[in-house]
């Protein structure tokens, strides 16, 4: 599951690139907001993703996003030239390739450390899904079921679609766009994988003299269309309604449909109404992480914050980081004794925020009709400082980096990101004992 919202333009409310994604998997999988540096790579070096390793590239960009604790790549995620890129489970009529190859985790990360923009960003990942595949595990290290994928791909100019095969693939540059597990383009994608329409004719696929339709053609037959429909519907309903905000943005990714409360636990798995942007269907899917971004146009000499949320973000809150800084060891580790041999925290010992997002989420699930307006209004008084602080800090570090004292501006944006991450903590911990 996964659910990404991206406008730009007319559909935004200042004009510039919104990008906010859902990421729902299974069982309240650990999520840690985690972040790599820029880096040279000698010639012939290779990189290890989650199952295989493949030729590194001379230069990697500085990244961050929200990433399962068993794999390499991202959910979703941003990098030091403003793109942002998230990834959706999807399923077509060629078959899922069995040799394990880059899932869709590792192409997200590898868009984010190799793209300076969206479109440069959207051929690697396309370039690498031919060359390599996309197989292998997909919920867990080993052993559990693969997947092909959509991407949503973004900076402060551009948006894209990316949608996929086995290793074809089809892509349309949007205004806007939602995108949840079912394939959506249909004849307006206007780049693809060489081959493509002829593969499908070879196929069977497609029979039609006219161009060709990629959703009707590689789309499932059988797809179960209860999955996604309610969810399809709220992302026309934000594009549809006024222009966005990063506050709206935020709104969207706790979507219950007509209720402000989650879908009862109980209604039928094949129920429409089960399913919602912010996802409570465990064991099949829940969402573990999100991530609202508003893309600048001018990277310049400002910070500029992507607001991230542990756990369902309707028992939670969005916090704002910075890769002009330090991603805190509160937000960058799972809180268990053991996690990804990348992620090394400087405390492992040390709650976490997942741990205490995803504590709340479980005691919030116990009585929602009773703990949602808790929450609400247990979240507002941080919300508020936080908000407050962000506004000076922000301004106090545009200053800093005016004067080419990036150091001081970046030490700014780490104990920012510190406080804050321990006032998320703290307070969470807090209102679970009230739940």
């Amino acid at each position: 599951m996964c659910d990404s919202l991206v406008a730009r333009g007319a559909r935004t409310a200042d004009g510039a690139t919104l990008f906010a994604k859902n990421s729902d998997r299974r069982g309240r999988e650990p999520q840690p907001f985690v972040q790599f540096p820029a880096a040279y790579h000698s010639r012939g070096s290779v990189i290890r993703c989650s199952h295989i390793e493949i030729d590194q590239v001379a230069e990697t960009y500085r990244v961050m996003g929200h990433s399962p604790g068993w794999c390499w790549g991202f959910e979703h995620g941003v990098n030091e030239y403003g793109v942002a890129i998230g990834n959706h489970a999807t399923w077509s009529r060629e078959p899922l390739e069995q040799e394990p190859g880059l899932i869709g985790m590792d192409l997200v990360r590898l868009g984010l450390e190799r793209g300076r923009d969206a479109r440069e960003a959207l051929e690697i990942i396309a370039a690498l899904l031919e060359t390599h595949g996309q197989g292998g595990s997909a919920f867990a290290a080993e052993g559990d079921d693969g997947y092909q994928n959509s991407f949503v791909i973004a900076d402060g100019f551009s948006a894209w679609v990316l949608e996929t095969t086995a290793r074809g693939w089809a892509a349309r540059r949007v205004e806007g766009a939602g995108l949840t597990n079912a394939l959506t383009l249909g004849a307006e994608w206007q780049i693809g994988s060489r081959g493509l329409e002829r593969y499908a004719l070879q196929q069977g696929f497609w029979t039609r003299d006219e161009r060709l339709d990629f959703k009707a053609a590689y789309g499932l037959e059988s797809w179960p269309g209860y999955l996604t429909e309610r969810r399809q519907q709220a992302a026309r309903r934000g594009l549809a309604g006024p222009p966005l905000t990063v506050s709206s943005m935020k709104n969207w990714l706790c979507d219950h449909g007509e209720s402000p409360l989650p879908p009862p636990p109980h209604r039928d798995a094949v129920d429409p109404d089960r399913y919602s942007v912010c996802m409570h269907a465990d064991p099949t899917s829940m969402t573990t992480a999100s991530m609202v971004a508003r893309l600048p146009e001018d990277l310049g000499r400002r910070p500029w914050p992507v607001w991230i949320s542990f756990a369902t973000p309707c028992t939670g809150v969005f916090v704002p980081v910075y890769l002009d800084g330090v991603i805190p060891a509160r937000l960058a580790s799972t809180g268990e004794p053991a996690f990804h041999r990348e992620r090394a925290s400087r405390n492992p010992t040390m709650r976490s925020a997942w741990e205490s997002l995803r504590s709340l989420q479980e005691r919030a699930t116990l009585d929602f009709e009773r703990s949602i307006p808790i929450l609400r209004e247990g979240w507002k008084e941080m919300e508020r400082s936080v908000e407050l602080e962000r506004i000076r800090v922000e301004q106090e570090v545009a200053g800093l980096f005016d004067g080419d004292r990036f150091d001081d501006g970046e030490q700014a944006l780490t104990q920012f990101m510190e406080r804050t991450a321990e006032r998320l903590v703290d307070t969470a911990d807090r209102l679970a004992e009230s739940c």
